[in-house]
């Protein structure tokens, strides 16, 4: 099991999903962290960007936390398979190892972000 978590500033887990270009991606196996790597994706490769594909360090994901998305990109991840999950925890090690011992606090999906527009990704 693959999980990402957005994190633009390599350090706390940031909003916009669509937008983000930095990934923390874990390598999960029987329930343990066994690796994590920092990932950077191109401008044109964010989810916002490349509305009909992921970017390929991205396809074999299975979950991805995040402190916010629109109803677009959520939809769009379940539709690939990919577990969308809005957070308030802010330490993405502490996030994935929530989410593995089944207790990570979940919030709605934002349909309307206070920019002036909904996300559609």
């Amino acid at each position: 099991m693959k999980i990402a978590v957005t994190s633009q500033n390599r350090k706390t887990i940031t909003e916009h999903a669509g937008k983000c270009r930095k990934f923390w991606i874990y390598d999960i196996e029987a329930g343990v962290v066994t690796g994590r790597n920092l990932i950077e994706l191109p401008m044109e490769q964010s989810f916002h960007a490349s509305q009909h594909q992921l970017a390929a360090p991205l396809t074999d994901i299975d979950v991805l936390i995040t402190a916010s998305m629109g109803a677009g990109l959520h939809q769009r991840l379940k539709q690939g398979g990919i577990q969308p999950l809005i957070t308030t925890e802010e330490d993405p090690d502490v996030a994935v190892a929530a989410y593995l011992a089944g207790r990570l606090e979940r919030m709605p999906v934002e349909f309307d972000t206070g920019c002036g527009h909904q996300h559609q990704s």
